[in-house]
């Protein structure tokens, strides 16, 4: 039979439409468990393959043979290994291109619509790391928002759309991945903004993101001031844009809250989080729609891809914003909180520019599921 190659943009299609698809993760146990591709129609066998050396016959009874089959791996070399064995078998079975480690660099545009201008406005949705950023294009320019370290993606898109990149934002210092923000601006000429009170130990230079600073770019106005929505870190800025569209970086999420422990601040940045999320948040308009920095779950994507909701809709469904008694807030965000993300303390200083760890060790720091939120 043939071995077949399935790229990471084909996955993710498969995810969007709800197809099925058979998984056999050849990582160890722990990387399976900690980490996997997620599909709502998704089945899945976890075999090491180091127990797959003689041979495939001990698993060929557990592999569907009504799915497609997709053989998965960290890398891609075990994946293709195992795909020839069971190929040799007489499956018809695929590898996924570049393994996990192209799963989680993926990043799938996305158009959440129309500005009142004609300007337009797109998520990239990282699919296998939960990361959610940003492209506002209007008459021509362009902003980018909460970029990830692949950063051609977003220079190719802009020169597909015929625009120029002005401004380069981050909603906060990153502690989960590593931001495109200063690449982009160097090698745009666009303007790095970032929240004074994340950045005081930046080796670089920055323009401040804060209060009364709002920028234009074609005929759309990107409103900051009066959101500065502290809580995950202590800078965290939320930006409005075409009075439509509350991006609320890790703040707010679809299905869940920002967590205030990344920086070691918990107990001190608790009551900040609850200040945002009960009162900043809640004198805003309920129509905006919510556009977060991350995902944690695939039931948060909607029909299309994207993952976006109205804020009112938010108050009405997220167990985060429904949680009356300080005490018990404070309790459900410094308590029990999930594992911190993979390497962050490094990806931290990476992001404040005292390291510049090469490619390999960037992709390394970063491999794992977001870990930005409260559940």
């Amino acid at each position: 039979m043939t071995v077949n190659v399935m790229t990471s943009k084909d996955v993710t299609k498969k995810v969007l439409n709800k197809e099925e698809l058979f998984i056999l993760d050849v990582r160890n146990e722990s990387d399976f468990i900690d980490w996997k591709i997620e599909g709502e129609n998704f089945e899945f066998l976890n075999t090491p393959y180091f127990e797959l050396l003689d041979g495939v016959d001990e698993i060929i009874d557990e592999i569907s043979t009504s799915k497609e089959v997709l053989v998965v791996c960290a890398k891609e070399g075990s994946s293709v290994m195992v795909a020839e064995m069971l190929s040799d078998v007489g499956l018809n079975v695929s590898y996924l291109q570049g393994g996990m480690k192209a799963w989680s660099e993926h990043l799938e545009p996305v158009k959440i619509g129309d500005l009142n201008d004609g300007g337009e406005i797109y998520q990239f949705v990282r699919i296998g790391k939960g990361c959610l950023s940003y492209m506002v294009l209007s008459e021509g320019e362009a902003v980018v928002i909460d970029s990830t370290r692949m950063t051609d993606i977003y220079l190719d898109f802009a020169v597909s759309k015929g625009v120029e990149i002005r401004h380069v934002f981050d909603t906060h210092l990153h502690a989960d991945h590593i931001s495109g923000g200063r690449t982009i601006a160097e090698k745009t000429g666009a303007v790095y903004w970032l929240p004074p009170k994340d950045a005081t130990e930046v080796t670089f230079s920055y323009q401040p993101l804060e209060d009364g600073n709002d920028v234009t770019i074609g005929n759309t106005t990107i409103n900051i001031a009066a959101l500065y929505s502290p809580g995950h870190t202590i800078g965290s800025t939320s930006f409005i844009v075409d009075d439509k569209y509350l991006l609320s970086g890790d703040i707010l999420f679809i299905d869940s809250i920002g967590r205030p422990d990344l920086a070691g601040m918990a107990e001190d940045w608790v009551s900040d989080l609850r200040e945002t999320l009960y009162k900043r948040y809640k004198v805003l308009s309920k129509e905006l729609i919510v556009l977060p920095a991350h995902f944690m779950i695939i039931a948060e994507l909607n029909e299309d891809g994207s993952v976006a909701e109205k804020l009112g809709e938010l108050f009405a469904k997220n167990h985060g914003l429904h949680i009356d008694d300080e005490n018990e807030f404070r309790k459900v965000v410094t308590e029990n909180l999930p594992p911190q993300p993979n390497a962050y303390q490094e990806i931290r200083e990476t992001n404040m520019g005292k390291m510049n760890p090469e490619l390999d060790k960037q992709r390394e720091m970063e491999i794992g599921p977001n870990r930005c939120a409260v559940r």
